[in-house]
């Protein structure tokens, strides 16, 4: 097993069209993203390779969110990405099997503070291919810093998305220089 699947930040917060920061849940459901992911996973399992889905939350407490960022640090006022709250639960057409690895960051990028360099390095993985929301930050965040860490990096360009087409493009566009950029279908025709 040298791959694995890193889907991020697949809760219903962010993609459900009842979150609360779900600005695109929209485009997630006509894009088809969550399909796309649960066919990429399915032959990921086939495959042995590792399927690793992230999510970004809180404890109840709030104190491992940042009170300065202006992402995060209204998340304990507004009362979102609170682990132990539905907004935080992988939404529910997301295919999760209990073989799968679970990965809680508290920050944009799934390496910051994680777990997830000592999972991949543990299990000998020096490809990961990445998919998830959104396209311009925690993907390609999550790229960036899997890029300068050594890893292949493969991003499914069908199965992420974010605010706008212009957005996701710019970012992929940038982010081409430092990873494979691959279509759910042209993915699932390896090996």
């Amino acid at each position: 097993m040298t791959t694995a699947i890193i889907n991020l930040d697949l809760i219903n917060e962010i993609t459900h069209k009842n979150g609360k920061i779900a600005g695109y849940a929209d485009r997630i459901e006509s894009e088809k993203i969550i399909g796309n992911i649960n066919k990429i996973n399915q032959w990921a399992r086939e495959q042995k390779y590792l399927v690793i889905h992230v999510k970004v939350g809180f404890n109840h407490h709030y104190l491992d969110s940042s009170h300065i960022s202006p992402i995060f640090s209204k998340a304990q006022q507004n009362n979102i990405l609170c682990l132990t709250e539905w907004g935080c639960q992988y939404h529910s057409e997301l295919v999760v099997k209990p073989t799968d690895i679970e990965v809680i960051k508290h920050r944009i990028s799934a390496f910051y503070g994680t777990d997830l360099d000592l999972i991949c390095r543990s299990n000998q993985i020096n490809h990961v291919i990445l998919t998830g929301v959104s396209t311009s930050m925690a993907v390609e965040l999550t790229a960036r810093e899997a890029h300068d860490r050594d890893y292949k990096v493969t991003i499914v360009t069908d199965a992420t998305t974010c605010a706008s087409d212009t957005e996701k493009n710019s970012s992929l566009s940038i982010l081409s220089r430092i990873a494979a950029l691959s279509s759910t279908q042209e993915l699932l025709t390896l090996n």
